[in-house]
């Protein structure tokens, strides 16, 4: 009697144990790819969606293959027009993070600290059991530059690998941790050591470490921003490649606002094609990881960016205006269990609908309010909500700060704001 019932109890515990498991284990992975100043004209996946002469600003034979970020849109969803809430960093990676417009997270500029009001969505996913991590730059933790392991972890437990703001292409490993190398920076890294590379290495650390744990972690990649510099091969790969100065740089600027056009000198685009093949090199490290993991699965993998880079169009360069090239980002959705392969959508979203449609996506319960709304149903494939207008807003950066904003009803609150509309 006494072995029939040990066998029935470790029957029982076996049986309990296994169930746990697959519940604890039945929700999927979140990692996001998140990269800093991306035209999204690079990504072989959107110039597929736009007419020839939109494609290739820069000529018909300037181009970089992407096959790892196009698996990733062939087999998921590719969202075609997707804002930035304001297109330089603080505030647009405030309003990925939270949900909320810039504004309304204390972020209405680049330097400033989230509001600690906010909760960003790992904190929700943190709550829910998920382990979650965070390499790579931040900006939203004020003016520390680099700041390595901010104090605050905006809901990433692992954020050793976590640094504020700057760009710089060398990191190295130390006793008191990464340490970007200044001196010689691209010249002397390497796979290991280019930043790109190193951020790299570090998440597919973390994906081996806590494979057999439902896990939400972000990759937060420099690059493309400029400076322009990418390390050896990259750095020769589109050296003898012509570049046009972009048609748009051309054109009549009559009755045009003054920050609609300009007379910039073109970066160099062969160091910056290099950067962005350098990533979809390493996206693709990550994607042998997940499949030899038996992790691909069932990780829903996001790839952005914060804004874009306008590289000569309109005859400027980086970010900060509503013009496409700035404002627009890549957003590519892939989990292969809920969104049909090759699925697009072309309705207008913002990157402050992220969290909100992730949590709905996730189906995991929030009762916080959010600025941005749940898009998730386009995730699908289906319809946007009858409750939404197909319509984005975006805002420019106040000179002001925070405490002169709320202290005055006479300083000019944006420098212009823009509704987008397919």
């Amino acid at each position: 009697y006494q072995l029939i019932r040990r066998l029935v109890f470790s029957t029982l515990s076996v049986l309990y144990t296994t169930a746990g498991f697959a519940q604890i284990h039945s929700n999927p992975n979140v990692l996001v790819i998140h990269t800093d100043e991306h035209n999204f004209r690079t990504l072989g996946c959107y110039r597929d969606c736009l007419a020839r002469e939109q494609a290739f600003p820069w000529g018909p034979e300037a181009k970089v293959e992407t096959p790892n970020i196009d698996f990733l849109a062939k087999q998921g969803v590719l969202f075609t027009r997707c804002y930035a809430t304001t297109p330089v960093s603080t505030p647009s990676r405030g309003s990925f993070l939270t949900g909320m417009y810039p504004q309304n997270a204390n972020v209405l500029t680049n330097d400033m600290v989230l509001s600690d009001k906010t909760h960003t969505y790992a904190e929700v996913l943190r709550s829910q059991g998920y382990v979650t991590g965070y390499v790579g730059k931040l900006h939203l933790n004020g003016k520390g530059r680099p700041e390595w392991h901010p104090g605050r972890d905006f809901g990433f437990t692992d954020n050793r690998f976590m640094y504020n703001r700057g760009h710089w292409k060398k990191i190295e490993n130390t006793d008191t941790g990464p340490q970007f190398k200044m001196k010689d920076a691209v010249e002397t890294s390497d796979s290991l050591t280019f930043t790109t590379d190193y951020l790299t290495n570090r998440t597919i650390d973390f994906i081996k470490e806590h494979k057999d744990s439902s896990f939400c972690f972000m990759l937060s990649l420099p690059d493309p921003h400029s400076a322009n510099q990418v390390r050896s091969p990259y750095n020769e790969m589109y050296r003898g490649m012509h570049f046009n100065r972009p048609a748009s740089a051309a054109k009549d600027t009559t009755g045009l606002p003054a920050w609609a056009y300009g007379n910039s000198k073109m970066e160099d685009m062969s160091q910056y094609f290099g950067m962005v093949k350098c990533i979809d090199d390493n996206i693709g490290r990550i994607l042998n990881t997940l499949r030899e993991s038996n992790l691909l699965d069932n990780t829903i993998i996001v790839f952005t960016s914060d804004h874009g880079d306008l590289c000569g169009e309109h005859g400027l360069i980086n970010k900060s205006v509503p013009m496409d090239a700035s404002a627009r980002v890549p957003f590519i959705v892939y989990y292969p269990s809920k969104i049909k392969p090759g699925t697009r959508v072309d309705n207008v979203v913002s990157v402050a609908d992220f969290t909100p449609s992730l949590l709905s996506f996730c189906a995991i319960p929030t009762s916080k309010c959010y600025d941005g709304r749940d898009v998730s149903s386009l995730w699908k494939g289906e319809n946007l909500p009858a409750k939404y207008q197909d319509i984005v807003f975006m805002r420019g950066t106040s000179n002001v700060l925070k405490s002169d904003w709320e202290e005055s009803e006479s300083l000019p609150k944006s420098v212009w704001v823009a509704a987008v509309t397919p």
